[in-house]
């Protein structure tokens, strides 16, 4: 991407809480998602911090935790708002470059003379086969989901080269179906979180995450390591609440994990 837009209150609403150092390197995160076009990449994380400058990795990881999903599936971690912005940047280039090739054409079209050239009548009934094998070829935009948003998502799945079959669409309605979400609210997910694919799985896994109590205060962190660790604040043996933060945060994953 050239640009993306920056809201200046969502930023500093979901920022306040970090220092400037913490601040620092979820900005560079974010701006090497959005170059890239693409999730972090958890098996390249230490060339990652490399190019960014990033020395103290463990904070790193800890602003990865706070701001980002992890993609098992694509061992991906990803962003949800970078994500909707790419996929509305990409919109907006098809839609120019539809346009502009709509208005070359109309510019070619009144360029033209009253003589009309001569048709070579084989090339044209070839030519008609042609465009035939191509409509029967085309996808129709299934039941239930807007010819906007089913033309959103082949454009989508042509970025990551990855054609939609009749196999992976129905494998798609399944998922959706296991899921118990209408296969529009399905496309959207894909596009909106970078997807490559959809798993009934992955929105189960997420909606245990969300589960999670905060951990951005003090407050946060206590009341975290006593109602999701089940032990006394009041007793444990840290040397700060950073400290006490990154125990939850490493008794999640290992949860998770089990």
């Amino acid at each position: 991407m050239h640009y993306f837009q920056f809201e200046i209150k969502e930023w500093v609403s979901n920022t306040a809480h970090l220092s400037l150092e913490e601040e620092a390197i979820y900005l560079r995160l974010v701006n090497y998602y959005y170059d890239s076009e693409q999730g972090i990449p958890e098996n390249d994380l230490e060339m990652v911090f490399r190019k960014l400058r990033i020395s103290n990795k463990e904070l790193a990881r800890t602003i990865l935790l706070e701001f980002f999903k992890q993609d098992l599936d694509q061992n991906l971690w990803v962003h949800d708002r970078c994500n909707k912005e790419i996929a509305r940047y990409h919109a907006k280039s098809e839609q120019a470059s539809k346009a502009g090739k709509a208005s070359a054409e109309k510019r070619f079209n009144s360029r033209s003379t009253a003589v009309q050239p001569i048709i070579n009548q084989e090339s044209l009934i070839i030519n008609q086969e042609s465009n035939k094998k191509k409509q029967v070829k085309a996808m129709p935009t299934p039941a239930g989901v807007s010819d906007d948003l089913w033309d959103d998502f082949l454009i989508y799945r042509k970025r990551l080269k990855a054609p939609v079959t009749d196999r992976v669409l129905a494998r798609l309605v399944k998922e959706a179906e296991l899921a118990k979400m209408p296969l529009s609210d399905v496309l959207e997910t894909i596009i909106f979180k970078g997807w490559r694919s959809f798993e009934a799985s992955w929105i189960q896994k997420a909606a245990q995450k969300a589960k999670e109590l905060p951990l951005g205060t003090n407050e946060q962190i206590e009341q975290a390591y006593r109602q999701e660790c089940g032990k006394d604040p009041a007793l444990a043996r840290f040397n700060s609440y950073f400290d006490m933060k990154n125990y939850i945060i490493k008794f999640r994953e290992e949860k998770a994990r089990a």
